[in-house]
């Protein structure tokens, strides 16, 4: 130990960065293994490198623990030594070749091999300091930059070779990646023909980066390994999780990360015994499927490996695979602060009928479901019945015609949730009736609810709006609602996410139809609703859109994801707080 002190220990900080270079540039030569055909002379050399990353990660984490001074978390011992056994296995497999291969085919599989190289890229990238300095960027521009960043990657990772079938022009690509980590749905090309296997497995790391967001899997693989974070770094954090204690930073994120994976699975298992087998051509398809649709919906994505999405006529009649799709993009709709409210109000509300059967009495505890998950579900439930009367009684004998029964009622609930940023539909859009497509223009735009996956304005900003509506023409002064008096920044944010909202739409719809003189004024404005929204909803003019339509498209999908306002908190300099007050006056309004 002596030894090791002094003669490795000051060249330790030198290796580690070595260790996470070649990390990086293993994940790399994974992208251009999958995405370029390989000769086999180079495939023996890639998986030379593949061992060479992996040797030095598993010495760097073996030098970590001979360097490391307090002790770490269980999870944290157990995934390293789970790590370096496979890994070591792997090695010992691939050195020893064909004879070993012969005896152990399964550690031999170059895809063993490849995971192995992304357990070895977590690693080292958890190591790194993330530090968020708010004097060179604040949360704002942070958040904007982490998405700005993967967009690019991914339009980059969706040119390779191996992605496409027919190859994707710069603009189509980063058209796709946007679409895909603002959980959009709109389509420039068809997902189902032009992309192939490892195409569809960079939309679906898309969908589920841009649903959580980048710095969420970032920070936490960082607290997992290394147990705490600077209070700049949880400060960020908080902002941006909606943490009401700092100390409550990461156990947030946590519970998201945890949420979402467990959602997402259970959604998949289900949609898996709800689909056909003879539908597909094997195990795996019929696993991916259920996979890319479970993680599509909860994200509120929209995408689909379906051609016609779920409008495709072998899932079109599949009612039951249309509530698994429901039930998951609504939760992912109503936000990770309302599901863990609802979550503790369940568990509460179990425990006390156990008390109350086994004759003792639990404490009662008044206000579990707190004044944000009541609006946001109450808006929610009133959105919801509205929406699917209207669809139910205008529809009835036109796009709802072909089905039968209770069927009816579940594809207009479908249709009257999904409008609302989740993007699927069931039923031909372009042969709504008109009153449906303005109810549906009227659904995007409300959108989701705060902190979850949805876009739009949020159900809180509608109803916020439409109480003060309804307490201006009452003459009451404050909004007071469930016995609670919503704060006055509150209003004033909602108010101004109304107005961005509709500037950047506005602006949106000026400019296409400046670009597309040959389209209705319904189908642009229809698609700049969507996109702004990330409703995912077309009239189907989004494939023959020029260039520079696109690039309008694409900037309102990203603001739409954003907010404006986050947009402009970014930008524009943050003033100090004055210490007075001028003369209060009134304004001539109407």
């Amino acid at each position: 130990m002596y030894l090791f002190n002094k003669h490795l220990k000051p060249y330790l900080p030198y290796f580690f960065q070595m260790a996470f270079t070649i990390s990086v540039v293993g994940i790399l030569l994974f992208f251009v293994d999958f995405g370029f055909s390989q000769s086999p002379a180079f495939q023996r050399y890639l998986t030379g490198c593949y061992i060479v990353v992996l040797v030095v990660g598993v010495l760097a984490t073996l030098l970590r623990y001979a360097n490391r001074e307090k002790s770490l978390k269980r999870s944290v011992l157990l995934f390293d030594t789970l790590s370096i056994l496979l890994t070591m296995a792997i090695l010992i497999v691939h050195f020893f070749g064909e004879r070993a291969q012969q005896q152990m085919s399964i550690l031999y599989d170059d895809n063993l091999l490849k995971f192995t190289i992304i357990l070895t890229f977590i690693r080292e990238f958890s190591e790194l300091n993330i530090r968020f300095k708010q004097t060179v960027l604040n949360p704002a521009q942070l958040f904007i930059l982490s998405f700005l960043t993967i967009i690019l990657v991914g339009a980059l990772l969706l040119m390779l070779p191996n992605a496409t079938h027919d190859g994707l022009s710069f603009i189509d690509a980063l058209f796709t990646s946007t679409s895909a980590v603002c959980v959009t749905g709109l389509l420039v090309v068809d997902t189902a023909s032009h992309f192939t296997l490892f195409g569809q497995i960079i939309i679906l790391f898309l969908i589920q980066t841009g649903g959580l967001g980048i710095l969420t899997f970032a920070n936490y693989f960082s607290y997992f390994f290394k147990g705490g974070a600077t209070y700049e770094t949880q400060l960020t954090i908080s902002g941006m999780t909606g943490s009401n204690k700092l100390g409550e930073v990461f156990s947030t994120l946590k519970r998201i990360i945890l949420i979402t994976f467990s959602i997402e699975l259970f959604t998949a298992v289900l949609l898996y015994l709800s689909l056909d087998p003879n539908l597909f051509k094997s195990f795996f398809e019929q696993v991916f499927f259920s996979v890319f649709h479970a993680v599509s919906a909860f994200c509120n994505a929209g995408f689909s490996t379906l051609t016609q999405g779920l409008y495709d006529l072998d899932f079109r009649f599949n009612y039951v695979f249309q509530i698994i799709i429901m039930m998951a993009f609504v939760l992912g709709g109503l936000g990770f602060p309302i599901v863990v409210n609802l979550l503790k109000y369940i568990r509460y509300y179990i425990k006390r009928k156990f008390f109350y059967f086994s004759g003792r009495k639990e404490m009662h505890i008044p206000w579990i479901i707190n004044l944000n998950s009541r609006i946001t579900l109450a808006t929610t439930t009133i959105l919801t019945i509205v929406g699917t009367s209207v669809f139910f009684i205008v529809e009835y004998s036109n796009t709802l015609a072909e089905h039968k029964g209770i069927g009816k009622f579940i594809t207009a609930l479908f249709s009257a949730t999904t409008p609302r940023t989740a993007g699927f539909n069931t039923v031909d859009i372009a042969a709504l009736d008109m009153a449906t497509l303005l109810m549906i223009f009227l659904l995007m735009w409300i959108g989701a609810s705060p902190a979850s996956t949805g876009g739009g304005i949020k159900t809180s900003t509608f109803a916020i709006a439409t109480l003060n509506f309804i307490n201006l023409a009452r003459g009451k002064t404050r909004i007071e609602v469930y016995r609670r008096e919503i704060a006055e920044i509150s209003i004033h944010r909602a108010f101004a996410v109304i107005a961005l909202s509709l500037i950047v739409i506005g602006a949106g719809i000026v400019l296409l139809s400046t670009f597309e003189s040959d389209k209705s004024f319904l189908s642009i404005a229809f698609e700049c609703f969507s996109a702004y929204s990330t409703a995912g909803f077309h009239t189907g003019i989004t494939a023959s859109l020029s260039a520079p339509s696109k690039l309008v498209i694409i900037v309102v999908m990203f603001v739409g994801r954003v907010s404006m306002l986050t947009v402009m908190i970014a930008i524009v300099k943050k003033l100090k707080q004055q210490n007075y007050r001028y003369p209060i006056e009134e304004i001539t309004i109407n």
